[in-house]
């Protein structure tokens, strides 16, 4: 295959640039049962005009039996949509606490920065809007009984409103059961690491599988600044850059990794080739935002695994078995980049000439985010200096060995901290064992 063809290959697989109204509305709690409400409230609207045809067409033909029937039915079912509506606001209050005492058990025991999981958790959400919806719809069925008991004058019989509302009751149960087992999942750490990675991994399967794809380096023309907000740079508009790059025959460099914190002023783009299209090139393609998100940031998965860790063996915690698990993750992260091309993504257009070049984490610098902060805080742990020693050994296999020196460092070091914080031979032999479990 030429070299073209694999550039136009690695072109077709552009990643999509981070929706901004998406990403709003996962990290707020606002907008689903509003939607849920406004749904509801036409929905009964809807079975409301369906109520009163049929109870119109009973009139008009004078089966004044089905209607005296109909209107003993909604009356039996009235305790219980009354029941309801006050039972429902016991629930929500059910699920609002328990949400809360998740979310606070999470940042104290892992990290804040696993709190996004739950606030973008869809059955979360999903749960709330529902019994929201539920309550409403209850008062909607309550409203629209009528006092009346003659056939003949009575004018609204909420048949299909009230078939809806234990409908939706039923709904509420079974999202209840969901939630409250989908809650108790996120709140053991197990479940909250291996999300973690299935994220961190997604953005693995976004790099470009492209090596060697040739840059003939030009001289640097000019650079372009951030004239946005204070923020955190998410996400960039890869197709686009690569677009107004080629429409100006020039070639981009982002000058900030994603992740990187930007404030008004700094430059985010150099140009090389080119000066009279420098500031032409939409500058509005980088996303800023408050906190890091994993659409593009290939060091946030191990941001979060090590942040777990090292709150595991802090001294008010003091759990080294979660520190091992947070380590499991990070070496099968690590092991999965072993081979792969890091430190600067190289965009091309559709000819196969790149048009932006995007910096990222390179390998040596992955490393150190996985192992160096852990490593500094394990020396007292054996449990975890031998997984750590056994993690090391495994990456030492599977790299190429260009890579091994930045993993024969941290060996290194590892091995002196235990000297230095073990007065006993026997119990710093012990430490120093390499153990894919720790102790076990």
């Amino acid at each position: 295959m030429s070299d073209r063809h694999v550039t136009e290959s690695a072109v077709a697989r552009l990643p999509r640039p981070l929706s901004q109204v998406r990403e709003h509305l996962r990290d707020t709690f606002w907008f689903a049962p509003t939607a849920g409400l406004v749904v509801t409230a036409a929905l009964w609207v809807f079975t409301s005009e369906i109520d009163q045809e049929i109870l119109r067409a009973m009139q008009a033909d004078g089966d004044t039996e089905g209607v005296a029937a109909a209107v003993r039915f909604a009356e039996d079912v009235k305790p219980v949509v009354s029941a309801i509506s006050s039972a429902m606001m016991t629930f929500i209050g059910v699920v609002f606490s328990i949400s809360l005492v998740a979310v606070q058990m999470a940042s104290g025991q892992f990290t804040p920065r696993v709190v996004r999981v739950f606030v973008r958790s869809r059955i979360t959400k999903l749960t709330f809007s529902v019994f929201l919806s539920t309550f409403l719809l209850s008062l909607l069925v309550l409203i629209a009984y009528d006092g009346a008991t003659d056939p003949q004058e009575v004018v609204s019989v909420p048949l299909l409103q009230a078939g809806l509302a234990l409908l939706m009751v039923g709904l509420s149960l079974v999202l209840f059961i969901g939630y409250v087992n989908a809650t108790l999942r996120l709140m053991r750490v197990g479940f909250v690491i291996d999300r973690i990675t299935q994220e961190a991994f997604r953005v693995v399967a976004k790099l470009p599988p492209v090596r060697g794809v040739e840059w003939d380096a030009e001289p640097e023309t000019g650079r372009i600044v951030h004239k946005g907000r204070a923020g955190v740079l998410r996400d960039v508009n890869i197709a686009r850059l690569v677009r107004s790059a080629r429409k100006h025959g020039v070639v981009l460099r982002l000058i900030p990794q994603i992740g990187d914190f930007v404030v008004p002023g700094t430059p985010v783009l150099a140009v090389h080739g080119g000066t009279a299209a420098v500031r032409k090139v939409p500058v509005y393609s980088l996303s800023v935002g408050i906190e890091r998100t994993f659409h593009q940031d290939l060091g946030f998965g191990l941001r979060q695994l090590s942040d777990i860790a090292l709150r595991a063996l802090s001294s008010a915690v003091n759990d080294p078995t979660t520190a091992v698990q947070a380590v499991d993750r990070i070496v099968q992260f690590l092991a999965a980049l072993a081979d792969r091309p890091l430190e600067s993504l190289r965009h091309c257009d559709r000819r196969g000439r790149v048009r932006l070049i995007q910096p990222v984490p390179g390998w040596e610098e992955l490393v150190d985010l996985g192992f160096a902060e852990i490593r500094g805080c394990a020396a007292g742990h054996p449990q975890v200096t031998r997984r750590l020693l056994a993690g090391l050994d495994d990456l030492l296999l599977l790299a190429p060995p260009d890579r091994a020196a930045c993993l024969l460092r941290h060996r290194a070091l590892l091995a002196a901290a235990v000297q230095a914080a073990v007065p006993e031979a026997a119990d710093r032999e012990f430490a120093l064992q390499p153990d894919q479990q720790g102790i076990g």
